[in-house]
């Protein structure tokens, strides 16, 4: 008992220590992408999209933890190229059916599509659907009181999507302990200091109840509030309940530390959330987190700048898509399809 107390207090310091030499620092940008990517080609990209998302999560604020999962499921896949937003148009079934997948917001994909149009009827065919959905991503967080952080560009988007398999098979479920999470992020370049971190993303947005009610029914969690869980259990009165509940129960829209208070709290709502605390490999840095807001927004950020860069094709790899939910044809123009994108540029601006 004594001895996990000490391996406890030792991995708070060394997390809170860490900030001394990280504080100045960005994780190196793999070769091929740039801070100012879009400088000369479309030097006003990341206003359009702020100023149309503050819109957008202004009149909704659940949008933000939408276009936030949708950049994680992009990226832990097959790497951030936008396969996520293909539809099954590209040949055999999209990622989307993934059952993974089945509860992304419909809306994002909406969201990133308009975004889309905007930049193409200023830009032209000049910003890939990746990097619109990593800005879209960043925006979410600041717009809801996050960090702000730069984000590095020039992300090609895929020629495919993954299967069904590798879909399940890179992301983190919700039944999953801490061994998985970490084991899944490791396998990616990300340690347990990111694990965690990238975990307060659930600090925003909302759950099915089918995610969690295995914790619920038929016996109740022993790591979970008694508290809590009859709470929960009012709004997801059975194991396939279709209602939705708060990831965060303190302050569900805004982008802030309290996800780790509720962790210490027993109050977290998956699993693969409330295990985080429970397991002693982890259960430090959480705590370093709930008490410092600061030093989980410095850690985020790190921890976000290294996933938006995982496996991302680059130079001539991959293609700028045209439309983010079909890849660019090879065959001859259809003069319909010209058509169609030239009405959908205009619309765009109106």
């Amino acid at each position: 008992m004594v001895s996990t107390t000490i391996a406890s207090l030792l991995l708070v310091f060394v997390v809170s220590s860490s900030l001394i030499f990280i504080e100045a620092q960005r994780p190196a940008i793999v070769k091929g992408l740039s801070w100012s990517f879009y400088q000369s080609s479309c030097p006003r990209l990341e206003s359009i999209i702020r100023k149309r998302l503050e819109k957008q999560i202004k009149d909704d604020v659940g949008q933000a933890a939408g276009l936030l999962r949708l950049h994680f499921h992009d990226c832990f896949v097959q790497g951030c190229d936008s396969s996520v937003l293909l539809d099954g148009s590209a040949g055999g079934p999209s990622e989307q059916t993934a059952i993974p997948n089945l509860t992304l917001r419909k809306k994002s994909f909406k969201i990133i599509d308009d975004l889309r149009k905007r930049i193409q009827a200023e830009c032209g065919q000049a910003v890939s659907c990746s990097d619109i959905t990593a800005i879209a991503a960043r925006d979410s967080v600041v717009l809801t009181g996050g960090p702000s952080y730069d984000v590095p560009l020039g992300r090609k988007d895929g020629l495919n999507f993954a299967t069904e398999n590798a879909t399940i098979n890179n992301l983190v479920a919700p039944f999953a302990n801490t061994t998985t999470v970490l084991d899944r992020l490791a396998a990616k370049g990300l340690d347990a200091i990111d694990a965690v971190a990238l975990s307060g993303a659930h600090t925003i947005g909302i759950s099915h109840c089918t995610s969690f009610t295995d914790r619920l029914y038929p016996n109740q969690d022993s790591t979970m509030d008694k508290t809590f869980a009859n709470n929960l259990k009012r709004s997801c009165p059975t194991t396939d309940s279709n209602n939705t509940v708060n990831m965060d129960i303190r302050s569900p829209n805004v982008f802030d530390n309290k996800y780790y208070v509720d962790l210490m709290n027993r109050q977290g709502l998956f699993t693969s959330d409330q295990d985080l605390y429970t397991d002693r490999r982890t259960r430090g840095i959480v705590t370093s987190f709930a008490v410092n807001q600061s030093l989980f927004y410095e850690k985020f950020v790190i921890g976000m700048i290294k996933m938006g860069q995982l496996n991302v094709l680059t130079g001539g790899q991959g293609e700028i898509r045209n439309r983010c939910d079909r890849r660019n044809k090879d065959k001859k123009v259809d003069i319909a399809t010209v058509v169609e994108e030239v009405e959908e540029t205009f619309s765009a601006l109106f």
